[in-house]
């Protein structure tokens, strides 16, 4: 089976965009964490806005290489913001990109706990009232106001809310460049090498701050980003296939929105005084990327790894109206 690519393979400019591409969104993301390496690193009160500004990078990287470079007629199917069409395939992938990041961060929980490796406690939340006791406590209060079962619950209610209208800007400035714009430019290379090339280029785009402390606080930085690497092409792949079979980027975006919301959820299912490192644990460790790598085996064995094409499409449409 012959691999479709997304860019003419004749395309002499295609190393440039590339190139391009990688420079300045590194380039920006340097600079724009630069603050934070003169200063107090993740302690300055800079720390989340200019993570939060670091996001849009690609994007900006993306539109200057399209524009400048490339030039193509149409530049939004460039960037992956169209087509949105067919509109029931693309609701169907925003829907799995909603919660299917949900279930990979619960499943990691599960399978840390298993290993030994995240003290849990599903039931009582043991840690998780010990942490809002604590935080009432500095208010004055001294009884929780609702029983400690409703407000884990409320903490999914959060996560929606957090993956729809919080999150889904500064992750959309990621996907822009690097599944909006910069994973179909590397499928003429092949699936794999795609998924792995684009994992590494966005693992190492962290540096900025992974070498700083986030994600993997404690962790030798060398360390860290070789874990935020693998963490990167595993999830990204994924970001990746939502995209591609979605049709456009909107679904890698809401995918990406929701894992950021989702990733701490590992507060409402810790046990009491329980601590863990984010290296072997939760979304971000070793133990919580099995579940994740397997499903991305999977998607890519069993060849849904590509776009969906017009004539699959179009056979889809035929099949639905046989069955009527």
């Amino acid at each position: 089976m012959s691999q479709q690519n997304t860019s003419d393979p004749g395309d002499e400019r295609f190393g440039v965009s590339i190139a391009v591409f990688v420079g300045v969104s590194f380039l920006l993301a340097w600079l724009i964490a630069l603050p934070l390496w003169l200063g107090e690193g993740l302690r300055s009160p800079l720390a989340g806005m200019l993570a939060v500004l670091m996001m849009f990078a690609p994007t900006v990287a993306a539109i200057i290489t399209v524009f400048s470079i490339e030039k193509p007629k149409h530049k939004a199917r460039a960037l992956g913001l169209v087509p949105l069409n067919p509109v029931g395939r693309l609701i169907g992938y925003l829907v799995i990109a909603l919660i299917l990041p949900v279930a990979l961060c619960l499943l990691a929980l599960v399978v840390g706990s298993l290993f030994g490796l995240y003290p849990a406690d599903f039931t009582h939340f043991s840690g998780f009232q010990q942490i809002m006791q604590m935080r009432l406590a500095e208010a004055g209060i001294t009884e929780l106001p609702i029983p400690i079962g409703l407000l884990a619950a409320a903490q999914f209610a959060n996560v929606l809310i957090g993956a729809l209208f919080i999150n889904i800007i500064p992750a959309l400035g990621e996907e822009i460049g690097w599944r909006g714009w910069l994973l179909p430019k590397l499928l003429r290379f092949g699936r794999w090498p795609a998924i792995l090339s684009s994992g590494v280029i966005w693992g190492l785009w962290h540096a900025p701050v992974i070498l700083l402390g986030y994600n993997y606080p404690g962790t030798p930085g060398w360390l860290a980003l070789i874990a935020m690497v693998g963490f990167s092409t595993i999830m990204g792949g994924i970001f990746g296939w939502l995209r591609l079979r979605g049709g456009s980027v909107w679904p890698a975006a809401l995918a990406h929105s929701s894992l950021n919301a989702a990733a701490s959820l590992y507060a409402v299912f810790i046990a009491k005084d329980g601590v863990f490192d984010p290296l072997h644990a939760n979304i971000t460790g070793w133990s919580g990327l099995i579940i994740p790598a397997i499903l991305l085996v999977l998607i890519v064995t069993l060849g849904k790894f590509a776009p969906f094409t017009a004539k699959q499409q179009l056979e889809q449409g035929s099949n639905a109206g046989s069955a009527l």
